[in-house]
């Protein structure tokens, strides 16, 4: 399987594009108004400590405190004096007032970037990238990535990099990268990150808190670091600077791949060409079309994401059984490429369509989990649960791409639906009975309500609502009259009386 990555480069955004056998894979966005900031080191100050949830709040110098669970905190961090630096991993975790107090400084890294009202998630659990290879300076054993299968290569892997780890008494993991790589360049790799921490500790001592200690990389010589790799076949960039300081990145930390590097020159802008904006496009709709005519409908939540699998008009030559479960491997098939699309993650629950014969059940999850296979975030997948629903999670480290490009709807404040102008006529008619009552003890004579509503409310009243307005209108003895507000929305209004009032 071929790969290009397509780089977008103007004055106010970054975007990088990954195609994949001609369809596109990932999308990253970095704006000049925000950056994502999973990665980034911070010696940041407890601002506040909440016991009931383990956790603390730690100021970093974003716009709001992290959070930092107790589960999240190194124990070889904790100092002496707690009396917990050495405790077994297997006994019951410390309480959060042991560990940490008001005003204490400490080392932390981005693993999750804000989302909502939510601060960034934070750890202690230091882990520094390079191309073939993580740092754990806290660690002190080596780990192999689990996508590399072959036994001999992660035996040779682990005696490659036992004696780095011994030699500076820190951690270190194999990335997947790093399957048949040199010895020379995982010890280039491992020594370059040792410089990195060396500087991270000089910075450390001599700044106050909050400071960043340490930035991750620009997005598009992270992701030359994270995403390219032997299937990478082109990389092409559409802004000379970018590709001059990509070429020189290159040079250093990946020389192996300068021969795919090329600068897009062409008068039709790149994503244009490649259909990318196209796709970006349908990636924020919530319905996929699938290859027979069937259909997935995809629904983000703060809580989690549902993909509902459905058949439409789609029916196969054969019986419902057949129609039903080539429509389910359709869409197993095209929903791991939708997560990494849209980067979805969390709790993700897929309804397929109910199959009867067990054989096509086990055939779709297989399909499923092998798409789950090439997504380079960590995945989970169950099995089918009696409501024949299948349960499964990814791990989410930034925003969504719905999430980065939309906002909430300022008419249903992110809701999907807004109530209807029956229902807004509805209330204002109850308003009006409860506002009069407030009020009758200190009226006399008739009295006039005005009511300022959006059009189609109005409409409505002097329509098909025209005889509950009548008579609301004769058994208050009060005169109704309507005012349109073109920036009332339904469900709003606004109800004012004017009265003749006894002295």
């Amino acid at each position: 399987m071929s790969e290009e990555l397509l780089i977008n480069v103007n004055s106010f955004e970054t975007r990088v594009a990954l195609i994949a056998s001609g369809a596109l894979q990932e999308i990253h966005m970095a704006r000049s108004s925000g950056y994502s900031a999973t990665g980034n080191i911070y010696l940041g100050k407890v601002v506040r400590i909440v016991p009931g949830m383990q956790a603390a709040f730690i100021d970093v110098g974003l716009e709001r405190p992290g959070f930092l669970h107790v589960s999240d905190i190194q124990s070889s961090l904790i100092t002496a004096a707690d009396g917990l630096a050495n405790s077994s991993p297997n006994k019951e975790k410390p309480n959060i007032r042991s560990l940490l107090h008001d005003g204490k400084t400490i080392l932390v890294q981005v693993v999750k970037d804000p989302l909502g009202t939510k601060g960034p998630r934070l750890t202690t659990r230091i882990a520094i990238a390079a191309k073939f290879l993580v740092l754990t300076p806290y660690e002190n054993h080596v780990g192999i990535s689990q996508r590399i299968e072959d036994e001999s290569e992660r035996v040779r892997l682990y005696r490659s990099l036992r004696p780095l780890v011994e030699a500076a008494k820190t951690g270190v993991i194999a990335r997947t990268i790093s399957d048949g790589a040199e010895e020379r360049v995982l010890v280039e790799d491992f020594e370059l990150l040792q410089r990195i921490w060396s500087t991270i500790q000089r910075d450390t001592k001599k700044n106050k808190a909050p400071n960043i200690v340490y930035a991750e990389l620009p997005i598009q010589n992270r992701l030359i670091r994270d995403l390219v790799g032997k299937t990478t076949k082109r990389i092409a960039v559409d802004d000379h600077a970018t590709f001059l300081r990509i070429q020189e990145y290159m040079q250093t930390y990946a020389p192996e791949f300068l021969p795919h590097l090329s600068s897009y020159q062409d008068d039709v802008p790149i994503f244009e060409r490649y259909a990318v904006d196209g796709e970006i496009a349908r990636a924020l709709e919530p319905t996929v079309r699938l290859q027979s005519g069937g259909s997935l409908v995809i629904e983000q939540t703060e809580a989690l994401v549902s993909i509902d699998v459905n058949t439409r008009g789609f029916v196969s030559g054969a019986d419902l059984e057949e129609t039903v479960f080539i429509t389910n491997l359709e869409a197993a098939q095209s929903i791991p490429r939708q997560l990494r699309l849209r980067n979805l993650g969390g709790i993700i629950v897929i309804d397929f369509i109910d199959m009867l014969e067990s054989k096509h059940r086990k055939q779709v999850l297989e399909m499923l989990q092998q798409g789950l296979e090439k997504d380079p975030c960590k995945t989970f997948c169950d099995n089918f649960s009696q409501l024949g629903l299948v349960l499964m999670s990814r791990k989410r480290t930034r925003k969504s791409l719905e999430q980065t490009v939309c906002v909430p709807c300022d008419k249903c404040a992110g809701t999907g639906s807004i109530v209807s102008a029956e229902s807004t006529c509805m209330k204002i008619l109850r308003e009006i009975y409860a506002r009069h009552a407030l009020n009758d003890e200190k009226r006399t004579g008739a009295s006039e309500c005005l009511v300022t509503a959006p059009a189609t409310v109005i409409e409505r009243f002097l329509d098909e609502d025209a005889r509950f307005l009548a008579q609301v209108s004769a058994t208050l003895n009060c005169t109704i009259k309507f005012q349109n507000d073109p920036a009332f929305v339904l469900g709003n209004f606004d109800i004012r009386f004017s009265t003749h009032l006894v002295l």
